[in-house]
């Protein structure tokens, strides 16, 4: 970036996201005059030399508006024809509101297999950087209009943290109509108590995570822990709050930011790993014995066909797989150096022997520690 930063932090990239309840007030239209304040805030942050980046839902709500609230069957046709005529809507709106404050903006529609695809995914990075080198912000969504149940990302939450991955980010704040992760549901239980900080996602944290406040948005506070899960994995401090609280967005750079702040669990991965982590849904399945589980989380392993127990699903030599323990436990992600069909022929046998069983071999580790994100903590 050519800006300096003005305060002691260093400069930061921060992905901001907005849920259709931040951006409708919880009405049926784009609250404009709330998005106008928000705009002010990421303003201030570029005025810091800091980058900022957004993932903005609310492409529905907009259509519905601008078509004056028809009627229409709750269908993926009718779905994707509101995401079309609203999109566009969204796009003009955010332009003329950062225009106010002389702030370009360049929008990104992406889909599950853009960054599913290696090369896609290294072409949106790509993107997404120019952008922000050039002092434009990014304003991504997933293209809905065009976008089936296979190829869609399924929520801005987890896209969100996709795109924090894409840009390197350092900060995600995912922006709702609750304060943050309370000790359980606010609307329901008047004793909740604000989570101000967590260090690790467990099954307790998930529990108490609730639904989503609102009939406009697609996800509630248990897509928003999938999103820091993926995120913080990244090495992406990830902070849940609510987008309506007063400058909420400029207080994400404090050393006391308003909600739930994530911390991450390790240093930022390479590319490569970044793209496991993000990227490919899975193919299938290698189930791993315990001596192999400690030797991947405790030694720094790469996986070997003596540790495995047994495969399910079909997938190619490269492709991206689960790799669990023998309890069903998602222990890591990782791209295979074998077929299912050679895998099958070699699970339990020693390295040296592969060769001899397949007639050729692709190294003597069926998965490579340089191929794999460790996913257990």
């Amino acid at each position: 970036m050519n800006q300096k930063c003005v305060k002691a932090t260093s400069c930061q990239t921060v992905v901001i996201k907005l849920g259709t309840s931040v951006l409708t007030g919880g009405t049926l239209a784009l609250d404009r005059a709330h998005m106008v304040e928000l705009a002010r805030q990421c303003s201030e942050l570029k005025k810091q030399g800091h980058s900022v980046v957004m993932v903005s839902s609310g492409a529905i709500a907009a259509g519905r508006e601008h078509l004056g609230y028809p009627a229409l069957a709750n269908s993926m046709a009718n779905k994707q024809l509101l995401a079309a005529v609203g999109q566009s809507q969204l796009i003009q709106t955010w332009e003329a509101l950062f225009g106010l404050y002389n702030i370009k903006i360049g929008q990104m529609l992406l889909t599950r297999a853009d960054l599913e695809d290696r090369e896609r995914f290294l072409n949106a990075r790509d993107t997404i950087s120019a952008l922000v080198d050039n002092n434009i912000i990014p304003i991504v969504n997933e293209n809905d209009a065009v976008a089936t149940s296979e190829i869609k990302v399924g929520d801005n939450d987890n896209l969100s943290a996709l795109v924090g991955i894409l840009c390197s980010a350092d900060k995600l704040l995912l922006l709702t109509d609750q304060k943050g992760l309370f000790t359980a549901d606010p609307r329901k239980d008047p004793q909740a108590e604000l989570i101000k900080e967590v260090k690790t996602i467990d099954d307790t944290l998930r529990k108490i995570a609730g639904d989503s406040g609102t009939s406009l948005g697609t996800g509630g506070m248990a897509t928003k822990l999938q999103a820091a899960d993926i995120a913080r994995r990244a090495g992406i401090e990830v902070i849940i709050a609510a987008g309506s609280a007063p400058n909420v967005v400029f207080d994400s750079l404090s050393e006391q930011p308003q909600g739930t702040r994530f911390l991450p669990i390790e240093e930022a991965l390479e590319s490569r790993k970044r793209w496991i982590l993000a990227g490919p849904s899975a193919s299938g399945d290698i189930v791993i014995d315990d001596g192999a589980v400690k030797a991947v989380l405790s030694q720094g392993s790469s996986l070997l066909a003596k540790g495995v127990t047994r495969i399910s699903g079909e997938f190619g030599r490269g492709e991206v797989v689960r790799i669990t323990d023998q309890k069903g436990v998602l222990i890591a992600r990782g791209i295979s150096s074998y077929s299912s069909l050679d895998m099958a022929r070699i699970i339990g046998k020693h390295s040296k022997d592969i060769l001899g069983i397949l007639g050729y071999d692709y190294g003597s580790e069926v998965l490579h520690r340089d191929d794999m994100v460790i996913i257990q903590e």
